[in-house]
């Protein structure tokens, strides 16, 4: 359900929120390009991979729990998380995949994920 983004008291994440509805607008996944939905925490960092069409998740990689690629939510475990997840798709024959950064900035741990997902063979 879509927040009122004047209810939002702190600035940024009101930004965030903004971002993240205009971003999910136009980034739909299915099952030729699943969606690559990433959450990022200050600890954590988490990757699921979305087909809208059938609204399931295919997998999902993290920096915890069963699924863990790496230990910690910088450059070095979003490369890690990155290398994971395109191991997977390729595993499942996916070749493409679309990328939805939830509203964050394109900057940092999501850059490097998103490039370490493209230089191990995924087009994003």
């Amino acid at each position: 359900m879509r927040k009122n983004t004047a209810k939002i008291k702190n600035e940024t994440k009101a930004k965030e929120y903004r971002r993240k509805l205009s971003i999910r607008k136009k980034v739909v996944g299915s099952a030729e390009a699943p969606r690559l939905c990433v959450t990022k925490t200050n600890k954590h960092l988490r990757v699921q991979v979305i087909d809208d069409v059938k609204s399931a998740t295919l997998f999902s990689v993290q920096t915890y729990g069963k699924a863990k690629a790496a230990d910690h939510a910088n450059a070095e475990g979003a490369k890690k998380v990155g290398a994971a997840i395109a191991a997977t798709l390729k595993k499942n024959n996916l070749t493409k995949a679309v990328f939805d950064r939830s509203g964050k900035q394109y900057t940092g741990v999501i850059k490097t994920l998103a490039d370490s997902i493209r230089e191990n063979g995924i087009q994003i």
